[in-house]
């Protein structure tokens, strides 16, 4: 296989806090190791409509601290086709460019995969905050999102214990419950409730109920909006406990937001750091990911149709310390 020369890097998908301190390393590494690099505008949208430029040392300079993505994000349907995905190849190949990164989730990944059976050099960043992508312990927003539900839950008891009132908070994961679990464990949540595990909502009901009887002044539940809408879960409590009505919070797309937290800042540096050199020794086709923390490789094929644990050890944990 012939010498890496020049790679591209995109992000593509929900941005997440640290998208930025990879994009920069996955620049800085390469310039490094004497590549040119470029910069794709707007994901695989970008990619295919030729969007691309080169980067250079001043274009990643006062990034890593910044939250989102200085090369943006968008949805593009045409790459879903197998004539998008073949457009993308050609123009990659047009442009000389050897080896590119994707920085983004379990779609970002399916488009890499993609390109790497029609002969491009990829490596894939995990980068989405519902940390859902198997094959690395952590993926890069992931820990800067469960602060700032952690920081929300501390704000929110305070106002819920001076009302003595019970408290819903619903935050992001469709398919992954990590945000809520985490964030819950860190906060000290009565009530988690995540897609992965089933629950019967008279006894979460009972147990907001059985939690003011023994003299608790608030109650918090923190809800995964794969589970369901948090206004219907409140409106359920309420039903089967009149007593009881819990005031909701969605925190939504703020959970995206802001300053990535120096363990994301420090994941995303290491593993573009990593994608640059595996693919300058060959590699190709491949996930980056820390694993106890060592960084890994494992095939885009393996990546994309496996689903990742859920930590059944922790959320046992939580229920345990809630009581």
């Amino acid at each position: 296989m012939s010498a890496v020369k020049k790679i591209a890097v995109l992000t593509s998908g929900g941005d997440s806090q640290g998208m930025n301190a990879a994009v920069r390393a996955v620049v800085r590494s390469g310039l490094y190791f004497g590549l040119e690099v470029f910069g794709i505008q707007r994901g695989y949208h970008g990619l295919i409509h030729d969007d691309i430029f080169p980067m250079d040392l001043r274009s990643v300079g006062d990034i890593i601290q910044r939250g989102g993505t200085i090369l943006q994000s968008a949805r593009c349907m045409e790459f879903m086709r197998a004539e998008g995905q073949q457009k993308a190849a050609e123009i990659l190949r047009e442009r000389g460019i050897d080896g590119l990164v994707v920085i983004g989730g379990d779609g970002s990944y399916q488009g890499a995969n993609k390109l790497n059976k029609l002969g491009i050099r990829t490596m894939g960043l995990p980068g989405t905050i519902d940390n859902d992508i198997p094959y690395t312990d952590f993926t890069i927003g992931f820990d800067t999102a469960v602060n700032v539900v952690v920081d929300a839950v501390n704000k929110l008891r305070d106002t819920m214990s001076s009302h003595e009132r019970s408290s819903i908070v619903e935050v992001m994961g469709r398919y992954c419950g990590d945000i809520a679990l985490h964030a819950g464990l860190a906060s000290g949540a009565e009530t988690i409730l995540v897609p992965e595990v089933t629950y019967n909502m008279q006894e979460v009901a009972d147990r907001m109920r059985n939690n003011f009887e023994k003299g608790k002044r608030h109650s918090i539940l923190l809800v995964a909006e794969g589970v369901g809408r948090g206004e219907d879960i409140g409106k359920l409590i309420h039903e089967l406990c009149p007593d009881y009505e819990p005031r909701v919070t969605v925190l939504g797309h703020i959970q995206r937001g802001g300053a990535p937290t120096p363990f994301d800042r420090n994941l995303a540096s290491r593993l573009g750091d990593f994608a640059v050199r595996k693919l300058i020794e060959g590699e190709s086709g491949k996930a980056c990911g820390l694993v106890k923390g060592e960084l890994v490789l494992t095939d885009f094929d393996i990546v994309v149709n496996t689903k990742k644990e859920f930590n059944m050890e922790m959320y046992e944990l939580a229920q345990r310390l809630s009581q």
